[in-house]
């Protein structure tokens, strides 16, 4: 029986995408030969990309209209130095709402002057800073949407001038915004949409070519755009799960689907969180995370009978990470409610036992 995944990532995965996903590295579009055996540059395989970039745009509700998507290596990790590479001139502003955050200002700083607009550093980024000001005169503003360490989430984004810059690695598809706002989104794979190995970047072609220094090539998102994302050898398999997800979502009814059943599941376990005595969350809950729920026991000497307890009940992935501690529930979109009703069920069964 599979486990119910609460894993922060890589991501869980629907059953019938990892299904197609094992055929194709057998026997590929019935051709005798595995997915990860052609050339990327067969009409299979391109065939393959298109698709997946297309996908990608039309669930954002951003086909026909300026925008163009990719499929990088590197992860978001490789993105805080790409965008700052491509995009800061003078100066940049971020917001730092988290770990993903911090990093990428740190990228940025190597290139220019960072305006850091608010900082939820203070109380161990447990929400989200509202009523700040964004420089105009600024190249972009950066933000991250969903902070997976802490169990945050951005519900408004501001209005601005000056180019929106987002990184939506582990929340992309899972809302639905008005992603018209934002001039440059780029999101790792591995929490919402496929395996590590690959990260989807949707940007805006007119924001480029306004900095002064050299881009090197592969760091430069016109080479990549030039190329269609096959300037150098893509991440084959990534990028063919990712096509089988995005597909997926389609077939579901698309984002404006995905988001009721992400709802459902957040209050479920929002719900017991806050309702049950033995538990509380640990961030502001007008900030809370639909993605990433975040909690602790008010009595740790119950741990060892809570994690058994979770662990015999086929649950995995539960154990905050490493710089906060507690638990953390992700609930990405593939996550069934049955599994988060697991949790729950685990959740109020230590409560009669104590």
């Amino acid at each position: 029986m599979k486990k119910h995944n609460f894993s922060a990532g890589p991501c869980i995965l629907p059953k019938e995408v990892l299904q197609k996903a094992s055929e194709a590295i057998i026997n590929f579009n019935e051709d005798n030969l595995s997915l990860i055996e052609i050339s990327h540059r067969s009409k299979p395989f391109v065939d393959v990309i298109e698709k997946a970039r297309s996908l990608a745009l039309e669930l954002l509700g951003l086909e026909n209209k300026g925008y163009k998507a990719l499929f990088l290596h590197g992860g978001a990790s490789m993105e805080f130095l790409m965008v700052a590479y491509n995009l800061l001139n003078k100066k940049a502003a971020y917001l730092n709402t988290g770990t993903w955050s911090d990093k990428a200002i740190k990228e940025a700083k190597a290139f220019g002057e960072v305006i850091e607009v608010a900082s939820s550093k203070d109380k161990g980024f447990n929400y989200i800073p509202k009523g700040y000001s964004i420089p105009k005169d600024a190249d972009y503003f950066h933000c991250t949407s969903n902070n997976t360490v802490a169990g945050t989430q951005m519900k408004v984004f501001p209005e601005t001038n000056i180019p929106l810059v987002c990184d939506m690695s582990s929340d992309i598809f899972s809302r639905q915004l008005d992603f018209e706002k934002f001039d440059l989104i780029y999101a790792g794979a591995q929490k919402n949409m496929g395996p590590a190995g690959t990260t989807l970047v949707i940007l805006k072609e007119e924001i480029l070519g306004k900095v002064e220094r050299h881009i090197p090539s592969m760091l430069n998102y016109k080479t990549h755009l030039d190329k269609e994302s096959m300037f150098n050898t893509p991440a084959v398999f990534p990028i063919y799960v990712s096509m089988l997800t995005l597909q997926w979502l389609k077939d579901l009814g698309g984002i404006s689907f995905i988001e009721k059943v992400n709802e459902k599941k957040a209050a479920l376990l929002y719900g017991e969180i806050d309702r049950n005595p033995l538990f509380e969350g640990i961030v502001a809950k007008e900030d809370r995370s639909i993605m990433n729920a975040t909690f602790v026991l008010k009595d740790n000497t119950l741990t060892e009978k809570f994690d058994k307890m979770w662990q015999e009940a086929n649950i995995n992935g539960l154990h905050g990470h490493r710089s906060v501690g507690g638990y953390r529930a992700s609930m990405y979109n593939a996550l069934p409610l049955y599994s988060v009703q697991a949790l729950v069920d685990v959740m109020q069964e230590l409560e009669r036992k104590n």
